[in-house]
C-alpha cells in the first residue's frame, strides 16, 4: 500500500462526509487515509489589548490574567482538535480502511495543507454549505487560492456520501481537461464506474474529434465511456446531469480555456460547489 489521501477535518458538518467518502476512494485506491486537523491563527486574531491606560500594577495583573486565558484557549482547541481527529479515524477504520497518520496543525489553513500534501496523492476536503460551517472550517473562503496551489487533484465532498456510480466528466478539449481524462484512465478510483464525458458547447467537427479522441483514451483504461455534447451554461447543464445520475462524482479541471473556466473559478467557484450536489474532484 503506497498510496495516501489527505483528508481534512473540522469537526463540521462536512466531517463525517469527508471521512466517508475517503474511507470510499481508499478502498477502491487501495490506499491510507492522513487526517489533517489546522488550528487556524486567524481564530484568536483581533484581539484588542485590555490595558488601555490602567495603572501600572493593575496593567501586569491584567496581562497575566490575559495571558493564562489564552493559554488555556490554546489548550482546549488542540484538545478539541485531538477529539476531532480520533473521531475521524473512527470512522475510517470501521469501514476498514488504514489511516497512516493523524496530524495536528497551527498556522494558516491553506499554507498549511500545502506543506503537509507532499506524499498525498489526492487531497480530500468538504464542501461549502450553510454559513456555520463555512465559518468553521475556514477553508472555502480560500478554496480558489488552494486549488491554484496545490499541485494534487482536489476532492470536494458533498454535504452526506451515497456510494458512487457514475463520473460526469465535464470536458472542453483544453489542456487541463485532457489531463483530468489521463488522470481518471489509469486512477482506481474510477475503475468499474461509468464515464459521462460531456461537452457544453455548440457540436461541430472539432468538437466531435476531441471527444472522439478523450473517449478512446478513457475505453484504452477499460472504462464504459458516453459522449454528450450540450448547448447551454454549465453549472446548469451539469446540474441537470447530476441529477439524471444520482450517485456521481463531477470530474473538471481547474484551468481551463472555454466556458467551462468561468464556470470553475473567480467567483463563481463558490456557487458551483454549494449548488453541485455530488462531490467535485477538481486539478490543475
Amino acid at each position: 500500500m503506497t498510496n495516501i489521501l489527505l483528508a481534512l477535518v473540522d469537526g463540521s458538518t462536512y466531517s463525517k462526509s469527508v471521512c466517508d467518502h475517503a474511507a470510499w476512494a481508499a478502498a477502491r485506491m487501495d490506499a491510507a487515509v492522513d487526517l489533517l486537523h489546522v488550528l487556524d491563527r486567524q481564530s484568536g486574531a483581533g484581539k484588542s489589548d485590555l490595558s488601555g491606560s490602567i495603572a501600572l500594577g493593575a496593567r501586569t495583573a491584567l496581562l497575566e490574567e490575559l495571558s493564562t486565558l489564552d493559554e488555556q484557549r490554546a489548550k482546549l482547541l488542540s484538545q478539541k482538535g485531538r477529539a476531532i481527529l480520533d473521531d475521524a479515524r473512527a470512522i475510517i477504520e470501521a469501514a476498514g480502511q488504514k489511516v497512516a497518520g493523524a496530524h495536528l496543525r497551527q498556522g494558516e489553513i491553506v499554507e498549511t495543507v500545502i506543506e503537509q500534501e507532499g506524499p498525498a496523492g489526492m487531497i480530500m476536503v468538504g464542501k461549502r454549505g450553510e454559513e456555520a460551517d463555512f465559518a468553521s472550517l475556514r477553508l472555502g473562503a480560500h478554496l480558489e487560492r488552494f486549488i491554484r496551489a496545490s499541485h494534487k487533484p482536489v476532492f470536494v465532498a458533498s454535504r452526506a456520501f451515497k456510494p458512487i456510480n457514475t463520473a460526469i466528466v465535464a470536458f472542453d478539449g483544453g489542456a487541463s481537461s485532457q489531463r483530468v481524462v489521463d488522470h481518471i484512465a489509469g486512477n482506481k478510483l474510477f475503475s468499474g464506474l461509468r464515464i459521462d464525458l460531456v461537452t457544453v458547447g455548440q457540436r461541430n467537427r472539432d468538437t466531435e474529434k476531441a471527444q472522439e479522441s478523450a473517449k478512446a483514451i478513457l475505453t484504452g483504461g477499460g472504462l464504459e465511456v458516453e459522449t454528450t455534447i450540450l448547448a447551454g451554461q454549465p453549472d446548469e447543464v451539469l446540474g441537470k446531469r447530476v441529477e439524471e445520475h444520482g450517485a456521481a462524482l463531477v470530474a473538471m479541471g481547474a484551468y481551463g480555456h472555454s466556458r467551462i473556466r468561468a464556470f470553475v473559478l473567480g467567483s463563481t467557484t463558490t456557487e458551483m460547489l454549494r449548488s453541485c450536489k455530488a462531490p467535485v474532484l477538481l486539478m490543475r
